[in-house]
């Protein structure tokens, strides 16, 4: 179907931009129109990738004004505190976010959106157009059979579950949907009543504010399967690459590539895009450890961390796709972009998780046996021990490649944009 318009609706860093571009590139190929619905930051560089977009949200700075902390303050407080990141950042621009999707939701053919973009599920609903769950990572499906290993969700006994379990974490989900709904559901449905809705029976943050008519889970199947209690119609598409810094950027910096050739694979250190706003530390932990395994290292940081050695290359962004393959081991904190592309690279990973969702993806690359986790504190205390046993290990590396060649022959945004045009079309 050409001239289909399509809106992609995506809230957060660039992890949750990254996928909702590449899907776009290939809905524009297929000779869609798709529109990128994102915060006022992001606009930008939707343009530059050859999209339309309109921003919904306004600018990170602006929402960081209104708490009236600085930039380092609310990345802490994210990390720490869920509470302030919904009541604080998400909410309060609801409603403008919702009269600004609105303004370009005429004529749509199906909304698709993240967890984080609350209005989408509302103005698709509102405007009676199909809504298209975008699941970014596992632990979005809320899953009481498979439930998440991550903060808030220790509660849930984990499987395999026998009926004890299944009716404990039915008890634990139902008691936490009452508890997400006090916190969070009035101030949702107060925008949802303005706009002639009925109140939402969904999980607030957890699940979409309505039923979507298909939900895409935009990951590769290395990960796990979709939930048997997931909503349903639903699939896998695999991983929709891309990560360039400026769209224009294919291929590393000059100073970068003669840094690499000029010596054995480096440690490789990236915090995605929005935790090195607070880990200025960690960086030169790191760089400790190198220098106590006589090792290089590069660390992907926009902030000088200060470091001045020839065996420590500090960059402000490099193609992750590019630069993780020459990497001995890949240090992260799990964040979905970043994780996709270190199991691209083949390499073995040593995740720090910091927050939600970064938990439950360490877990699931240690049963991979891609790599090991390890907590902040353990990290900064035995991190060389840690990569000691990483690079001393073969197994890691065999197994990451074995991942790494299922991964590689998944096409998620080729594979999302035919099942948005498919569900269209029905």
């Amino acid at each position: 179907m050409t001239d289909s318009r399509i809106i992609l609706a995506t809230v957060g860093s660039l992890g949750d931009l990254h996928p909702f571009l590449a899907i776009g590139q290939a809905l524009r190929i297929r000779g869609a129109r798709p529109i990128l619905a994102v915060p006022l930051d992001h606009v930008p560089k939707c343009r530059d990738a050859g999209l339309e977009a309109e921003a919904i949200l306004p600018s990170f700075d602006e929402l960081g004004r209104a708490t009236g902390l600085e930039d380092d303050e609310i990345v802490r407080k994210v990390i720490a505190d869920t509470n302030f990141l919904v009541n604080q950042i998400l909410l309060p621009p609801l409603g403008e976010s919702t009269d600004r999707l609105l303004k370009i939701v005429s004529g749509a053919d199906a909304i698709v959106g993240s967890i984080f973009a609350l209005a989408a599920p509302i103005v698709a609903e509102a405007r009676s157009v199909p809504y298209i769950s975008a699941v970014l990572q596992p632990m979005s499906w809320f899953s009481l059979l498979d439930p998440p290993v991550a903060p808030g969700f220790g509660g849930l006994a984990k499987p395999p579950l026998g009926i004890i379990g299944r009716n404990w974490n039915r008890l634990i989900g139902a008691m936490m949907t009452t508890e997400l709904k006090r916190r969070y559901a009035k101030r949702i449905d107060a925008v949802r009543l303005s706009h002639g809705l009925s109140k939402s029976t969904a999980t607030p943050v957890l699940q979409p504010g309505t039923r979507p008519a298909y939900s895409l889970g935009l990951y590769s199947s290395s990960l796990g399967n979709i939930p048997a209690d997931a909503p349903q119609p639903a699939s896998l598409t695999g991983f929709p690459w891309f990560d360039s810094a400026d769209v224009k950027l294919t291929a590393l910096p000059a100073d970068l590539s003669r840094f690499l050739g000029e010596g054995p694979p480096p440690l490789v250190v990236s915090l995605g895009s929005f935790v090195p706003f607070a880990a200025q530390e960690f960086y030169h932990r790191v760089a400790a450890m190198a220098r106590e395994l006589k090792m290089r290292a590069v660390l992907l940081t926009p902030f000088d961390p200060g470091i001045d050695e020839p065996s420590i290359k500090v960059v402000d962004y490099a193609p992750h796709s590019l630069l993780f393959p020459y990497a001995a081991v890949i240090i992260h904190h799990g964040g979905v972009g970043t994780m996709g592309q270190a199991l691209r690279s083949g390499k073995p990973q040593l995740i720090v998780p910091l927050m939600g969702d970064q938990f439950d993806h360490a877990k699931r690359l240690e049963k991979l046996g891609t790599g090991i986790s390890a907590p902040l504190d353990e990290f900064m205390r035995d991190g060389t021990d840690l990569l000691r046993k990483l690079l001393n290990d073969p197994d890691y590396e065999m197994k990451a490649d074995r991942v790494a060649q299922k991964v590689r022959t998944e096409s998620g945004a080729d594979v999302a944009a035919d099942k948005i045009l498919d569900i269209i079309r029905k």
